[in-house]
């Protein structure tokens, strides 16, 4: 089993956007000293709460801050981009940090639909729902399968990263996610913290999974929504600032992370206390949270958890990936022989 960090750069009240930023770098080198095995960062745009719209441009610096963690996206929504773009840039990113670098892949189309619209190259109309196209053709580039009447048949070859390549994934949280990774043989990736019912949904991806020179058999993780604290208590609390958020959120108001002591306040004005939400989410102490990923990763029959984790205080976030690492027992993987730390000047 594997732990993995998916690192959504949460922006606190009074925290700048530049401060979130670099305290994903602070949080990537902790989760590489951890032994944690991968370090994705998100994409979302147009909110005051999370500060990572550019996957592809955050992964580079993490990995120049870091040795040998992978790093990733968690993923690139490809229904913004050119498929040829997006192979491009994770071909470079592969090309600077070999062996190390992931290519999550995913759908959602934004926050709110005027931010959608503002993304929009035309916007005289609305996006065409081509995804599995998008995706075939963005696969094509990277393993150079594009025939060779093809138009674009020339461009697999000078991507500038060969012979490295990003490693993909696909990322869903519905069965149709589950239907095209598994018929187009990639790893799997599932939001739990999104859609809590996903072990049927990961049991469907493993029923449609075609084995291809990609991945010879299925393989899936799972993103859980998680905060570890010294006791359960306190990771209740911790959850609190979140838990407004996300309300806030759901009545079209969106806000940055609130401290504790206010998200207290809203909940139980609102009946809510600090109790959990109706989204999963494990909480409490190393043994309590321990307990609850086992479960979720039994559920989904998964061979690795992807740990996400939003506080309203940095140091209580770094804390939480610090319990569960010792909650598990993980340790720093070895450096690779003649490894030497990749630095982008």
């Amino acid at each position: 089993m594997r732990l993995s960090v998916l690192d959504q750069s949460p922006i606190s009240e009074g925290m700048t956007g530049a401060q979130a930023l670099h305290n994903t770098i602070e949080l990537a080198r902790l989760a590489e000293r951890l032994g944690y095995h991968r370090y994705w960062v998100s994409e979302h745009h147009g909110t005051p709460m999370l500060a990572g719209p550019s996957p592809e441009a955050l992964v580079g610096p993490i990995a120049s801050a870091t040795e040998h963690i992978r790093v990733g996206s968690g993923g690139v929504m490809l229904p913004h981009y050119s498929p040829f773009k997006v192979a491009e840039s994770f071909s470079l990113l592969s090309g600077l940090f070999p062996g190390r670098v992931d290519l999550g892949i995913g759908r959602a189309a934004g926050t709110d639909p005027l931010t959608t619209h503002a993304l929009q190259r035309d916007r005289r109309t609305g996006m065409p729902d081509d995804f599995p196209a998008q995706l075939a053709e963005l696969l094509a580039y990277l393993e150079g399968r594009l025939t060779p009447d093809h138009p674009f048949a020339r461009l697999p070859a000078v991507l500038p990263g060969l012979p490295e390549r990003p490693e993909p994934w696909l990322l869903g949280s519905s069965p149709q996610s589950a239907i095209w990774a598994g018929e187009t043989g990639l790893p799997y990736s599932f939001a739990d913290f999104i859609n809590p019912q996903g072990a049927a949904i990961a049991a469907l991806y493993r029923q449609k999974f075609v084995d291809s020179e990609r991945l010879a058999a299925p393989r899936t993780a799972v993103c859980v929504w998680t905060i570890c604290a010294d006791t359960d208590e306190e990771a209740m609390e911790l959850a609190s600032s979140s838990r407004m958020a996300m309300s806030m959120m759901r009545q079209g108001r969106l806000i940055a992370v609130p401290p504790v002591e206010k998200a207290l306040r809203y909940l139980e004005s609102r009946g809510g206390g600090s109790g959990a939400s109706g989204r999963r989410a494990v909480l409490g102490s190393p043994a309590t949270v321990k307990a609850g990923l086992e479960q979720v990763l039994a559920e989904y029959q998964a061979e690795e958890a992807m740990v996400v984790t939003i506080t309203y205080d940095h140091q209580a976030r770094m804390r939480s990936y610090e319990l569960v690492a010792e909650a598990f027992g993980l340790s720093a993987a070895p450096r690779p022989a003649g490894a030497v730390a990749q630095v982008v000047h």
